[in-house]
């Protein structure tokens, strides 16, 4: 909590009441205090305060109260005097810490600071100043993963992601929605793809084995510096987007492994339309049944090589050869030749896109 606030306060308290009065934290360090002398003493009768489960508690003529704010800062505010009326004056001074520690934590949260970064609701100029505040590191390899949930209901993944990762000061954990949570994790080195992996997975299999839900991770690329975590995040957003087109049958999507998809995601639907029409005349793509569908897909599979993929396919190498000169009559492009394979596989790509546009989805 900032200490300035404290100290803005007790100086107006001070100036009605007109008696010593101050507030420490749970170890007895004085934070602020109506006598300056006493800013950074530690309080001799701490140990007696916190000892006993009295929230309020009278020791040598000085009246203490504990005030749990928010349960996660224990602070205990004093009073140089014990009589009914300074008991009072005592629980307001404590009230009006609690509500402080409230504003802070909604204001300065480092959790809500992150958020903030990521959503842009920050001016790149403060993140450096509230960054140092809330005592963030600046320069840390960090990775920005937006975790999707589906069939929650009645479960809570949030808790079990902070189980997971319990480390407030150096993991950041953001809920967006009931089924939107984005881990902004801590990274030992910036090549820590293996690691990432790992998280990704323990997140995965933890979410299905604990609640019963599927989950899907998008992973951003790895910053350095806290101003670019909303990249990071932006970067995530659209791997699970173009990995939902693309690579739905994948339950992690990193942002880098994108390719083409992510190329073609960016395109207006309308171009798309126009080059499927020119590639396809006479809508021929339209006309090519699941099996010879089957049969291109794992031909690309493989890289072209058509001994492989009968293999593959239990089929004759003849039969093969006699489909895919059967899908050249069709369409006008030959797999075998390098280019009209890319152009069979980008517009397969394109139609797949365009189908999902067209769902809604």
């Amino acid at each position: 909590m900032s200490v300035k606030l404290l100290k803005d306060m007790l100086n107006q308290v001070n100036n009605i009441i007109d008696i010593e009065c101050g507030i420490m934290d749970e170890n007895g360090l004085i934070l602020a205090c109506s006598n300056e002398e006493r800013l950074g003493r530690i309080d001799d009768n701490i140990a007696k305060v916190m000892e006993i489960d009295e929230q309020v508690q009278i020791i040598n003529g000085i009246s203490y109260q504990r005030v749990n704010a928010n349960n996660r800062y224990e602070y205990v505010v004093f009073l140089h005097s014990h009589n009914e009326e300074s008991l009072k004056y005592l629980s307001l001074i404590a009230l009006n810490v609690k509500n402080i520690s409230l504003y802070y934590d909604d204001k300065f949260d480092r959790s809500n600071f992150i958020k903030n970064i990521m959503l842009n609701n920050i001016l790149p100029g403060d993140i450096t100043i509230r960054a140092k505040e809330l005592h963030v590191a600046n320069n840390i390899n960090r990775v920005a993963l937006l975790i999707r949930t589906e069939g929650v209901k009645d479960a809570h993944p949030y808790e079990v992601i902070l189980s997971l990762f319990p480390n407030r000061s150096k993991d950041y954990i953001v809920v967006l929605d009931e089924e939107s949570i984005v881990l902004v994790k801590e990274l030992k080195s910036e090549q820590a793809n293996k690691e990432i992996e790992r998280i990704a997975k323990t997140i995965i299999g933890t979410l299905n084995t604990e609640l019963m839900v599927k989950a899907m991770v998008g992973i951003g690329t790895v910053v350095k510096n806290i101003r670019d975590i909303g990249r990071s995040y932006k970067e995530a957003q659209t791997a699970l987007l173009v990995g939902g087109i693309f690579e739905n049958e994948k339950s992690i999507v990193y942002y880098n492994n994108l390719g083409i998809g992510r190329l073609i995601y960016q395109l207006p639907t309308t171009l798309c339309k126009l080059f499927l029409n020119e590639v396809f005349r006479d809508n021929s793509l339209e006309l090519l049944d699941t099996e010879t569908i089957h049969t291109i897909q794992k031909f690309f599979e493989n890289n072209l090589n058509v001994s492989e993929t009968s293999r593959q396919l239990y089929v004759h190498r003849n039969t093969l050869v006699y489909r895919l000169d059967k899908i050249q009559k069709m369409t006008g492009l030959d797999l075998r030749m390098f280019d009209d394979a890319l152009i069979f596989k980008f517009s397969m790509m394109v139609k797949r896109y365009l189908d999902k546009v067209e769902k809604g989805t």
